[in-house]
């Protein structure tokens, strides 16, 4: 009788110890918080909101670029940090072996860190920059983006090269160009610097500017439409150009010139974007957008999930493994290229 108990214990045993294996449970730990994968890492990933156009670029080239190499599991943050916070929690909790996050809100990334450096789970932050003093806060804390104060240049050089080329650009005659601009949300670095590096490069090119408005329309096309039908309203003939953040509000304010007969019968007016979307090449194909800037969704959406993998594997990332340059140890800058009807194929 005692060996048969025995023999059924050490069979239990047996069949416990195989049960974990299968699991993953019995794996070693890798540099995530949870057990190191038998096959591919698995990597949570978390985007500001969904139904943004240029996101939705970086979130497909992050699924096209994981195929064979990750699994990846994508979630909506709804514009809301709180909503993020509690998604980052379900995939510690889930043990993932690295997380890439596109914050909501990037003056709230240090509670982001500190979440996953107590799980020892590295991040990848993308598009959206932390402050620098969080970057600091751990070893393990990525970012991928490009630089916002070049967009803005390159905005601003559009407009240069439009007006140079197109003396009637200047409707009154008295050598100042008029604009408004639409920002998107206020206090995003990307928002900021692209307004101040856009009039800054026309100004270094000679020309006197004076803003007849600015207001902010959040990235969005319809806010971006509202935006510049009210200003349209208010200011009429008087503006010469229009500087929008991002392509949406870009878009938002070609339907609202539209609407007041531009693009029509010789009447136009030059509108520059940021972020080189689809819909945006179409707005160029047809003329009614004069330029925009490449923001790079797809080599973005491609060195995140390069980046996190590499973390994921408990590898500390170097071009060699990433096929990306690593600045201050820390950086991914993705560049950006001024995209007109001329070489919109590249963009494409």
């Amino acid at each position: 009788m005692k060996k048969l108990i025995a023999t059924t214990l050490v069979a239990a045993v047996t069949l416990s110890v195989v049960g974990c294996s299968q699991s993953g449970g019995s794996q070693p730990t890798a540099s995530g918080g949870g057990a190191a994968p038998a096959g591919n890492p698995k990597i949570g990933v978390a985007i500001y909101k969904f139904d943004d156009t240029f996101m939705t670029g970086v979130r497909n080239a992050i699924s096209k670029a994981a195929e064979g190499k990750a699994e990846v599991d994508i979630v909506d943050s709804q514009n809301a940090q709180p909503t993020q916070n509690d998604k980052v929690d379900l995939f510690i909790n889930k043990k993932v072996n690295a997380l890439a996050i596109n914050p909501v809100d990037r003056t709230a990334a240090g509670v982001l860190i500190d979440k996953a450096k107590q799980a020892n789970i590295p991040l990848v932050f993308f598009n959206r920059e932390p402050m620098p003093e969080d970057m600091q806060k751990w070893d393990k804390v990525y970012y991928v983006g490009a630089k916002a104060e070049e967009s803005g240049t390159i905005s601003g050089e559009l407009i240069v090269d439009y007006w140079k080329a197109n003396p009637e650009a200047d409707k009154n005659k008295d050598g100042v160009l008029q604009y408004v601009m639409l920002k998107g949300e206020p206090g995003h670095q990307d928002a900021e610097l692209r307004t101040k590096f856009s009039v800054k490069a026309i100004e270094d090119a000679g020309i006197k500017v004076e803003k007849v408005a600015e207001d902010t329309a959040m990235w969005d096309r319809v806010k971006g439409q509202e935006k510049m039908a009210a200003f349209l309203a208010a200011s009429g003939d008087k503006i010469e150009a229009v500087l929008a953040n991002n392509d949406d509000m870009a878009l938002g304010a070609i339907e609202a010139l539209k609407a007041s007969g531009y693009f029509a019968n010789g009447k136009y007016m030059p509108v520059v974007g940021v972020d080189a979307t689809a819909p945006a090449l179409k707005e160029l194909e047809a003329g009614t957008l004069l330029g925009t800037v490449l923001n790079d969704a797809n080599n973005q959406g491609k060195a995140t999930l390069s980046i996190a993998s590499s973390l994921a594997k408990g590898e500390t990332p170097t071009k060699d493994s990433t096929g990306f340059d690593i600045t201050d140890g820390k950086y991914v800058w993705v560049p950006y290229k001024k995209i007109t009807k001329e070489n919109m194929n590249d963009a494409k």
